[in-house]
């Protein structure tokens, strides 16, 4: 004999198998179950945001007219000049040669400085122009350049100030007076888009007027056409660009260091006058020794980013384009900086020109105007990068030898980028180093780090790719797919993931440059990693999407034969997008198709139909309903395989998740268009055979090995028959509100028109549909090899899901066929003849396959008595169920097939609005699962991080789950010789309690009626809500279970209709939302006595085991919604209660009808599982309950009075009490010693385990001695000592042992 150890709750635990093995689970290590994307986000793509980075049109400057008024040696007379002065134009000084020489030479210097920055435009020179030589010129330019730019410089050193009439000056012919040219004249020479450059004293007295002139020019051209401008200012003022070296007051500057053409020089020759600038200021003291001819002498190439001076000029583009990005409005940046090469070159250069000048009293002018830019922080880097670049010129030029190092600048702004990539987000100000990461894309030493950091930042979200292509990052990684550099490949890959997410417009580029040939090598790699193929894959399905050109170049590429290849993969996310990407490639696009029939694509598609990810099922459907949905004509050929395609999605009909099953209509729509005859042929041979049955004994569906037939008792005997026509309700035709009327009798000779007339759909709120129908619509040969047939039952089904969605998208359907035959009249019967020429394709054959009963169809197709009075005259036919012959055998080929007769309107508009809603059956998973990469990847997910809200409520959630069972331990202990009788909750329920369930960590109760669910706070006393389940007519809820009540917790509702609903936010009346739905047994069957579905939830595997009125018990994988187990009963009865072992040890206790209770062990195959059977209970019995701990005993008790204690391993019990007369319900407490038992004598008595009476309770506390009704349901919680008991009188009462007296 086992000594008593000293802890009594320890021997408590080891007498009566209480130990709780779920203690040494950790709340955090239990799955959480149905908490995945597709169940808490609506299936939707991400609203698309109009990208504007893309330059509507792209300009070019194409001819530059260099207009020089210099006439050297003479100053004009307005300007009084310095001695000494600037003398410098263009780099050359005008008086050291004779003054022509001087002219064609500064001419030509421009030019070539121009050349720099545009060497493919056409430049015209006209030196010290005439009036009639300025105009030629630009007309001509004008005239060649068509809608292109053209650039006007002007250079005015040797001319007077423009007028404030807006003249500049040029020369007569003899050059012996300035004669004005007006701006108004040159707006019309040159015409728009065009570009000015003024180089002269108050030149910002043009800028002005300018704008002037083009209003007027508008106000003139509007009074001359009458056409209105005024939504668009002034045409001329929006594509004409003016750039102006000073202010309207100012004079250029006279310093004889500078050049006379400064503002000139900085647009066009910058790197040398920044040096120059450089210099003069105190800032080069810094730099012993340095001098003015010394930085002439840089050495390098400005195109050559390895020598000193083709890294300064690549250090201040980056800088500039950085400035301007960060200062200038996005769209002004695009116009400015990313339309026209030379523009950008020039506004960039003005920048500077903005600082050096201002520095000499002198405001440079643009038109649009831009913000200031001389104060920016990033000069300060410009500033090091000379002070660290000019420090090693004296060594350079001196040692041939030394080498010259790079400048940190790039070096440190990346580092500051991975710096902001690591605090920021979208609310914060962008990082002004974007344009910097652009440029470093160029170099080979930073490119690496500079995409890495680049696929990080694109990666915080649609508005960070926005940026990114608005600061012109687009082409630079378009021509980085030409790179073979495989270390670039992985970077490459996410880069153009995250770009094509958001703006799916770059597909056409890709195409364009072959891109797509780059994703199929990564595609194909053997050795690149599956989380780059798989962007790879979703790169290609973007680039096919809805495009022609690039399913012809993919389908070019072999991407077919690629995708097949690596549908084995074991990455669930790879296998989505290769479905995705195949169903995109030949969505209505035949080559595609054939190409895949002939590499057999769609049988290697069938294997995805049972992959473990409801994701990849819903691809593989999904892929396979665009392979049968082409718009083509169909073959001979083309049409079996499409019937194949449609027999093999039969069996996803039941797949657990609605997801599948929702791209399972869209498929099946396809078929349906297709092939509408045929399926109102089936419809209408089905509806037959179901009045045929009708006038037979009907038969119970499903095997019944111990003899289905067999009376066990009479209070669970089998319904033999029970009327079908007590089961249908009419129901209007189109419309969602039903309309419920008594069926007329059916006269001998109306079978085939009531067929006809009898096409609806229930809706939501109609009665219920039975789930079995005569196993003579199995045996009946006419539809046994008939795919029609087997897609039209599945078609049924779906129509009755309990998720909406499905439902609606399938009654679509149904309606469509619905009103193929309906509209028509009824064919007449014609003799199976060998010369028919419109037989329809043949159904390959294929075995029929049963997916569950479907619902009578009878049931299902009911129409209004006003339709069935517009046809009485219809005559019937006699289709003989068992002959085969050809549909167009069986009509004159004279009338359309159900042709209506004479008297009947054919209501077209209806038939268009039908077909037009199934038509346009669709989902947004393609959208969706793109979603995905708009969507940060690389980001911790708010459960992960430490620092989320999420995670922190989750902590939260676990710590009071640890405290609620500490608590609870003390309870548990003293229970076993308590009293619990103490009231503390009662109130009254909307409807009758059926099941009533303790949520285990909160203070909620779960009451659920016949329609719904109520729950209640049992320590404060108010009702938290309502949840309307939503159930058919005449079914009710059978089952609860709290789902995931360590966390987040969700319900489940089970109706005895065999459906399966899942909820969040349940007593939450705005916020509730279905998780999923799904039919958990499809085959139930009508007893006298049901169970309804019965459910049993193991949180710590995930699995839920659902069993009820068949003869089975079916097993669901949470994680994968996918039943993954039927275990016959092979009991006559159904299957009352269940439990399961959570110590490892895979055994499943069944109770039943009969009195059985059935032990099973989940490892073995379905044939063998049953170990065990126990039959001493001679009842129904109620409650089977396995303690907890490896030697834990099994507790069953039936209603006739008796509870039993079993050891697993013997078929006899050890112990038997004999309580009461009577149970209506028993409940067990999981972790104490007590159970309660409820009568229909109105009375509850709670017991221990070892038969001790511990209280009986016959009245409410409170209600003056009200006796509690007969006992409906009892619950325990599943830690605390508390029982909930509901009555049939709608009371619900909570007990508890005594209360502690303080």
């Amino acid at each position: 004999m086992q000594p008593v150890p000293k802890d009594m709750s320890k021997a408590l635990e080891i007498e009566f198998g209480l130990c709780d093995d779920e203690f040494d689970v950790v709340d955090s290590d239990l799955p959480i179950a149905y908490n995945e994307l597709r169940h808490r986000e609506k299936i939707e793509g991400s609203k698309k945001v109009t990208q504007s980075w893309r330059m509507k049109e792209r300009m070019k400057t194409v001819s530059v007219a260099l207009v020089l008024c210099l006439n050297v040696g003479v100053d004009p007379p307005d300007v009084v000049k310095t001695t000494p002065c600037a003398r410098l134009e263009c780099w050359i000084d005008p008086l050291a040669q004779s003054p022509q020489k001087a002219l064609e030479a500064i001419g030509a210097n421009l030019q070539k400085q121009y050349e720099r920055w545009q060497p493919r435009a056409r430049y015209k020179q006209t030196l010290d122009p005439t009036v009639e030589e300025v105009k030629k010129l630009c007309t001509s330019l004008r005239r060649n350049a068509k809608e292109e730019r053209v650039l006007f410089h002007y250079n005015g050193h040797g001319v007077p100030k423009p007028t404030v009439n807006g003249e500049i000056w040029v020369f007569n012919k003899s050059y012996t007076q300035y004669i004005p040219l007006s701006i108004y004249d040159l707006q019309t020479w040159m015409g728009s888009p065009s570009i000015y450059v003024y180089d002269c004293s108050h030149a910002g007295v043009i800028v002005d007027l300018f704008r002037q002139f083009s209003l007027q020019r508008e106000s003139e051209s509007e009074a001359v056409n009458g056409k209105s401008v005024t939504s668009n200012t002034s045409s001329t003022v929006k594509h004409c660009i003016q750039l102006a070296a000073c202010g309207a007051n100012e004079l250029l500057p006279m310093n004889s260091e500078l050049p006379a053409d400064l503002f000139t020089s900085c647009l066009t020759t910058p790197i040398k006058i920044a040096l120059k600038w450089y210099v003069l200021q105190n800032t080069s003291k810094l730099v012993p020794g340095l001098t003015q001819d010394l930085v002439d002498k840089v050495p390098g190439m400005l195109n050559d980013r390895r020598t000193m001076l083709g890294e300064l000029n690549w250090i201040f583009t980056a800088i500039t384009d950085t400035i301007a990005w960060n200062t200038l409005p996005r769209d002004l940046f695009q116009r400015l900086f990313r339309q026209d090469l030379l523009v950008a070159s020039l506004f960039r250069n003005f920048l500077l020109a903005e600082r050096i000048m201002r520095s000499y009293n002198c405001t440079p002018i643009s038109g649009p105007t831009l913000p200031r830019t001389y104060q920016h922080p990033m000069w300060q880097a410009w500033d090091l990068a000379l002070d660290l670049c000019l420090r090693q010129l004296p060594k350079l030029l001196e040692d041939e030898s030394a080498v010259f190092q790079h400048s940190p600048f790039f070096t440190e702004q990346l580092t500051a980028f991975d710096v902001w990539l690591k605090y920021g987000a979208e609310s914060r100000a962008p990082p002004e180093q974007l344009p910097i990461v652009l440029q470093v894309l160029l170099s080979q030493v930073h490119r690496l780090r500079a995409l890495e950091l680049l696929g990080r930042f694109l990666d915080l979200g649609p508005w960070a790719v926005s940026l990114a292509l608005s600061v012109g990052i687009f082409p630079y990684v378009l021509k980085l797919l030409q790179s073979n550099a495989r270390e670039l490949r992985p970077l490459l890959v996410f880069i153009w993931a995250k770009i094509l997410s958001v703006d799916s417009s770059c597909q056409a580029d890709l195409v364009k440059d072959n891109g797509h040939k780059y994703f199929l090598s990564v595609l194909a790699d053997p050795y690149m990693p599956a989380k780059q193929k798989t962007m790879a894959a979703f790169v290609l399905a973007m680039m096919v999407n809805e495009y022609r050109q690039g399913q012809e170049a993919a389908l070019q590429g072999s991407v077919v034969a690629i995708c097949l290849e690596q549908l084995t993969d074991s990455s669930p996310l790879l296998r989505h997008w290769l479905a995705l990407c195949l169903a995109k490639v030949w969505t209505n696009f035949d080559s595609a198709r054939w190409c895949g029939v002939r590499d057999t694509a769609h049988e290697k598609l069938y294997k995805l139909l049972t992959d473990p990810e409801p994701e990849v099922r819903a691809a593989a459907v999904y892929a396979l309903g665009t392979f049968i949905s082409n718009v083509s004509e169909k073959s001979d050929h083309a049409t079996s395989i499409d019937l194949g395609v449609g027999m093999q999605l039969v069996h996803v009909a039941q797949d657990g998740s609605p997801l599948v099953r929702k791209e399972l209509v869209v498929a099946f729509g396809g078929l349906v268009s297709h092939f509408e005859t045929q399926f109102a042929v089936a419809a209408t041979q089905l509806i037959e055979d179901e009045k045929l049955r009708e006038r037979t004994p009907a038969i119970l569906t499903g095997e019944a090995p111990e003899g289905i037939f067999t009376s066990i008792s009479s209070s669970n005997s089998l319904k033999r028959s029970s009327s079908r026509g007590s089961l249908r309700t009419l129901l209007s035709s189109t419309s969602s509100a039903t309309s419920v009327a008594p069926r007329p009798p059916a006269t001998p000779g109306s079978a085939f028109a009531a067929s006809m007339e009898s096409l609806e759909l229930p809706s939501s709120s109609s009665s219920r549909i039975p789930r079995a129908m005569s196993s003579n619509a199995i045996s009946n040969m006419s539809l046994k090899n008939n795919v029609y047939t087997n897609v039209w039952k599945s078609l049924l089904q779906l129509a009755v899901d309990p998720e909406t969605q499905v439902s609606d998208m399938a009654r679509c359907l149904v309606n469509l066929v619905k009103s193929k035959v309906t509209t028509n009249s009824k064919p007449r019967y014609m003799p199976n003849t060998t010369n028919s020429s419109h037989s329809a394709p043949s159904s390959p054959s294929n075995k029929y396959i049963s997916v569950g009963t479907p619902p009578q169809l009878s049931s299902v197709f009911e129409e209004s008595t006003d339709q069935k009075r517009e046809s009485p005259s219809r005559s019937s036919i006699v289709l003989n169920p068992q002959s085969s012959y050809t549909y167009s055998a069986q009509f004159s080929r004279s009338r359309k097939m159900y042709d209506k007769g004479p008297n009947m309107i054919e209501d077209k508009d209806d038939d268009k609005d039908i077909k037009g809603q199934a038509q346009n059956i669709s989902t947004e998973f393609f959208e969706w699962s793109c979603k995905h990469f708009v969507q940060p990847i690389m980001r911790l997910s708010d459960e992960e991080d430490s620092e989320s809200n999420s995670y922190l409520q989750r902590n939260f959630r676990f710590d009071r789950n640890t405290q609620v069972k500490e608590e609870a331990r003390e309870e548990q202990v003293k229970a076993g010789f308590n009293r619990l009788d103490n009231e503390i909750f009662v109130n009254r329920n909307v409807g009758v309690p059926s099941v009533i369930k303790f949520h285990p960590y909160e203070s909620e109760l779960a009451v659920a009626d016949k329609d719904g669910v109520a729950f209640w706070d049992w320590e404060q006393g108010p009702k938290l809500g309502y949840l309307s389940n939503g159930n058919p007519r005449h079914t009710r809820i059978t089952s609860l279970e709290y789902i995931n009540a360590h966390d987040n917790t969700l319900l489940m509702c089970g109706s005895d209709d065999g459906c399966v609903k899942i909820w969040r936010d349940y007593n939450s009346e705005s916020d509730i939302e279905l998780v999923t739905a799904f039919q958990a047994v499809s085959e139930m069957l009508p007893l006298n006595r049901g169970s309804g579905l019965v459910s049993y939830w193991e949180q710590h595997t995930g699995m839920l085991l659902t069993s009820g009125d068949v003869r089975f018990i079916r097993i669901w994988d949470s994680q994968k919604e996918f039943k993954v187990q039927d275990i016959p009963t092979g009991a006559d009865s159904c299957v009352t209660c269940m439990a399961s072992d959570m110590s490892g040890r895979s055994l499943l206790i069944a109770g039943c009808g009969d009195g059985t209770v059935r032990l099973f062990d989940r490892r073995l195959a379905p044939t063998e599982c049953r170990v065990m059977t126990l039959r001493e209970h001679t009842r129904w019995v109620v409650k089977v309950h396995l303690q907890k701990g490896t030697e834990g005993k099994i507790v069953t008790a039936s209603n006739s009075g008796d509870l039993r204690f079993w050891d697993p391993r013997f078929t006899e019990s050890v112990r038997c009490m004999n309580l009461q007369s009577s149970f209506t319900s028993v409940d067990i407490h999981p972790r104490a010693d007590v159970l309660a038992c409820g009568s229909m004598n109105q009375y509850i008595g709670v017991y221990n385990q070892s038969g001790d009476t511990l209280s009986t309770i016959k009245y409410h506390d409170g209600f003056i001695g009200q006796r509690i009704g007969a006992i409906t349901s009892l619950a325990f919680h599943p830690y605390r000592v508390k029982l909930a008991a509901g009555s049939s009188d709608s009371y619900i009462s909570v007990y508890c042992t005594s209360l502690r007296r303080s």
